[in-house]
C-alpha cells in the first residue's frame, strides 16, 4: 500500500522559498501568497490538499498579473489597460516557471 503524504503548505512555501522563488503577500488577496521569479508570477492559496495555483502564472504588470492573450493577432501579457509584449523568450520563461512550481510543490519521496 503506497504510503499517503500530507501535502503541509508551509512546508511547500519553504521548498518554494528554497528553489529561488520569492514569496510575497498582496492586501487585495489575503488568502493568498504570490509565487515570482523575475517578472513571473503565480498567486498560490492553501487548500487541504496543499498548496493551489489560483488561475495561471503571468508575467508581472506593475502591481498585477498579466495573463497571456492575443490582441490583434499578437500575444501579449495583459491585465485591463496594461499590456506586455509576450516575446518567445518571455513565454519560454513562464513556460520553465510554471514547471519548476509545481516540481517544487511535488511530494518528496
Amino acid at each position: 500500500m503506497a504510503e499517503v503524504h500530507e501535502m503541509d503548505p508551509a512546508e511547500q512555501l519553504q521548498r518554494l522559498y528554497l528553489a529561488g522563488f520569492e514569496l510575497q503577500t498582496f492586501e487585495r488577496f489575503p488568502n493568498s501568497v504570490g509565487v515570482i521569479r523575475g517578472e513571473c508570477i503565480v498567486l498560490m492559496m492553501p487548500t487541504p490538499d496543499g498548496m493551489q495555483m489560483i488561475g495561471t502564472p503571468g508575467w508581472r504588470v506593475g502591481e498585477v498579473i498579466g495573463v497571456l492573450t492575443e490582441v490583434g493577432g499578437r500575444k501579449v501579457f495583459q491585465n485591463k489597460d496594461q499590456v506586455v509584449e509576450a516575446t518567445p523568450e518571455r513565454i519560454e520563461e513562464l513556460e520553465r516557471f510554471r514547471a519548476d512550481v509545481k516540481a517544487a510543490l511535488a511530494p518528496v519521496a
